[in-house]
C-alpha cells in the first residue's frame, strides 16, 4: 500500500551543517568545501539508485557539476548562521518500478525548479537492507537562491517568509500527492495517497512514530535500544487510550440514542394528554364564576335542608326576629342549667339576656357568644 511522506528541512550553518557535506552524502560523492577546506567523501556509501542535477533555463555551465554548484551556493552566503540549502524529502511508491519512481521524482523536481528558479540535486535511495523493503525515497537538495546566467542571486523568500512559507509548503505537499496518484493511475495501480492529516481524512487511528536512523540502525544490528523500547511502549499506551476513547464514544452515542427515543415517547404522551383534555372540555363546557357560585349555594342549601329533616327541627319559614328570640331562650336555658348545677338559684336579670361583655376579662365567660 502506497504511503505519503513529504518533509522540508533546512541545511543551516547554525546547526553546524554545510551544503557541500549534505550534497556529498546524498549523492555518495566526493566534494571538497572550498570555504572551510573540509573534504566530504561518501563514495563508499551504498543505496543510491539515481542522481541528477536539475537547473533552470540559461543556467551557467559550471552549475552542472555537483562540487562547483554547492561550493558556489556556500560562497553566496556571508553570514555564519545562514541557511545554505533546503531539502525536500519524499517517499516513493513501492508499487512503481525503479524507472517509474525515477520519472516521478524528476517530474516533481522540474516543477520545483520551474516555480522557484533555484538549482535542485535529485538523489534516489533504495530501501534499507534490514528495514522496510518498501522504503523507497528521494532527497531533492535545493539552493536557497535563484540561479541566473550570472550565478546565484536573490533569495527564495516565498519559502522563507513566515506568512507565505507555510502556504507554499502546503501547496507542494498537495502537488506531490497529485503527481503520485497520476502516475499510479497511469500505470494501472489502484493504490492512492492523501497528503491530508488522519483527522482531516476522517480516519480514527493514531499516526505511527518515527524512530529515526540511529535507533533503526541499532535494531538492524540486533541491539536493543532503550529509546526504541520507550517509543514502542508509548505507542502501545496511545493505542490502548485510543480504543478506550472509541469505547467511550460508543457508549455516549448509545445513551444519546436512548435519550432521543425517550424524548420522542414523552412528546407522544404529552400529545395524547392534550387530546384527552380537549375531549373533556368538549363534554363539559367551561362555566363562569357566577354559575359556579350559584351551583355551590344550591348544593349547600340542599345539604342543610337534608340535615334539618333528619334532626326533626325544621326551621324554615321563621323570621329573623323569631330566630333571635329563640337564640335568647336557648341562652337563658343554658344559664339556668349552669346555676342549678352549682347549687344556687338562677339570677334574674331582665336587663341582660346574654353573656357579659367587657367585664372580668381574666375570667372565663359563661357559655358561647351569640352569633
Amino acid at each position: 500500500m502506497a504511503s505519503y511522506h513529504l518533509s522540508v528541512k533546512p541545511v543551516s550553518r547554525k546547526a553546524g551543517r554545510s551544503a557541500t557535506g549534505a550534497a556529498a552524502y546524498r549523492a555518495a560523492d566526493r566534494i571538497r568545501d572550498e570555504r572551510t577546506g573540509e573534504l566530504w567523501d561518501f563514495r563508499r556509501k551504498r543505496g543510491v539508485e539515481y542522481r541528477e542535477i536539475v537547473l533552470p533555463a540559461n543556467a551557467p555551465e559550471w552549475a552542472g557539476y555537483r562540487a562547483s554548484l554547492w561550493n558556489a551556493a556556500e560562497a553566496a552566503e556571508r553570514r555564519k548562521n545562514s541557511t545554505v540549502a533546503r531539502e525536500f524529502e519524499v517517499a516513493l511508491p513501492s508499487e512503481l518500478s525503479p524507472g517509474e519512481r525515477q520519472e516521478l521524482a524528476m517530474r516533481f523536481a522540474r516543477e520545483l525548479v520551474g516555480r522557484h528558479g533555484f538549482a535542485a540535486d535529485v538523489c534516489l535511495h533504495k530501501a534499507g537492507r534490514g528495514g522496510d523493503r518498501r522504503n523507497h525515497h528521494a532527497h531533492i537538495l535545493c539552493s536557497t537562491r535563484r540561479l541566473t546566467p550570472s550565478g546565484f542571486e536573490a533569495k527564495t523568500r516565498e519559502l522563507d517568509d513566515l506568512k507565505t512559507g507555510p502556504d507554499e509548503v502546503t501547496r507542494w505537499r498537495a502537488r506531490w500527492a497529485e503527481l503520485q496518484n497520476e502516475l499510479l493511475a497511469e500505470h494501472g495501480h489502484a493504490a492512492r495517497v492523501d497528503h491530508r492529516s488522519l483527522e482531516a481524512q476522517g480516519l480514527d487511528r493514531e499516526p505511527t512514530r518515527h524512530k529515526g536512523p540511529a535507533i533503526t540502525a541499532l535494531e538492524r544490528r540486533g541491539l536493543e535500544a532503550h529509546v526504541g523500547r520507550r517509543l514502542s511502549e508509548e505507542q502501545r499506551l496511545e493505542e490502548q487510550a485510543r480504543l478506550e476513547r472509541a469505547a467511550e464514544r460508543g457508549r455516549l452515542e448509545r445513551e444519546g440514542q436512548e435519550l432521543r427515543a425517550s424524548i420522542i415517547d414523552v412528546s407522544g404522551d404529552i400529545a395524547a394528554a392534550k387530546r384527552e383534555r380537549d375531549q373533556v372540555r368538549a363534554r363539559s363546557p367551561v362555566r363562569n364564576l357566577e354559575e359556579l357560585q350559584k351551583e355551590g349555594r344550591e348544593k349547600w342549601l340542599a345539604m342543610r335542608a337534608e340535615r334539618q329533616a333528619k334532626e326533626g327541627t325544621p326551621e324554615q319559614g321563621r323570621s329573623p326576629e323569631e330566630e333571635q328570640k329563640r337564640s335568647v331562650e336557648r341562652w337563658l336555658e343554658y344559664r339556668r342549667n349552669q346555676e342549678l348545677g352549682k347549687g344556687r338559684a338562677p339570677e334574674k336579670s331582665p336587663e341582660r339576656e346574654g353573656p357579659e361583655k367587657g367585664r372580668d376579662r381574666g375570667k372565663e365567660r359563661d357559655g358561647p357568644e351569640l352569633e
